[in-house]
């Protein structure tokens, strides 16, 4: 019986794909691959190019990112009856997604969509976050340490609560709020302590902390901040948590 697979493609370097993801790929008949604005490159499809059979059918949809909600669930729900219908048809079908599936992904919506219908299959991709907190060799949590993950469309007080509250905390899309983000971060003598990530793993990719920018500084869309409170071997970080 044929399935709908879900392929987290990772960060951005394509060398990132896991080897359960490739496989995937090279086995399926029709791919959709997400786009955030039309006729825009997919920045998923671009990642999963080299792995991609010559003779595979590929389905590049719109995907609405904000605005009307009903708008997009309207998207959605055209997109999962197209899915449910090749599956049907007896075709392996796949769906791309940047970083995990399970992570703030719209993936996460089409699949709500089609449990019921047909067999659907998640394969795990690296988070962005993961990625770097690998590149700058820097653990995300140790030992009883606590660790938030909010996006930066949260209301501002969920964000001041989840600063104040971990040990450690990621934002992800943070150029969305730069500014509120650093103006939070700087109220609490942080700004040094956070890396701010843009483009991870890819050829561009950029790594700062939030004391080299000026709080109305424009960011790229991929953008991620990893805040840790203290710095083990670093004493003078040891007492900047408030």
């Amino acid at each position: 019986m044929t399935k709908f697979w879900g392929i987290g493609v990772g960060p951005g370097d394509s060398d990132l794909l896991t080897l359960k993801a490739v496989q995937t790929i090279r086995q399926l008949d029709v791919l959709y691959t997400p786009q955030a604005h039309r006729g825009a490159t997919s920045v998923a499809e671009t990642i999963a190019k080299p792995y991609l059979p010559a003779d595979l059918t590929i389905k590049r949809r719109h995907f609405p990112m904000g605005g009307d909600w009903a708008i997009r669930a309207h998207q959605w729900q055209t997109i999962a009856a197209e899915i449910v219908a090749d599956v049907k048809a007896g075709q392996e079908v796949g769906f791309l997604t940047l970083g995990d599936p399970s992570i703030y992904s719209t993936y996460s919506y089409i699949v709500d969509l089609l449990h019921t219908q047909i067999n659907v299959v998640t394969i795990a991709g690296i988070s962005a976050y993961s990625q770097i907190a690998a590149s700058i060799s820097t653990p995300l949590v140790l030992d009883d340490e606590l660790l938030e993950i909010v996006p930066a469309t949260a209301p501002l007080e969920k964000i001041e609560t989840a600063i104040d509250q971990n040990d450690n905390v990621v934002i992800m899309k943070v150029a969305t709020r730069f500014t509120d983000v650093y103006n939070l971060l700087a109220q609490r003598d942080l700004l040094g302590q956070a890396t701010v990530v843009t483009n991870a793993s890819m050829a561009d990719e950029r790594i700062k902390t939030m004391a080299d920018y000026h709080p109305t500084d424009k960011l790229p869309y991929f953008t991620t901040l990893i805040l840790k409170h203290t710095t083990r071997g670093n004493p003078q970080h040891e007492n900047s948590k408030h």
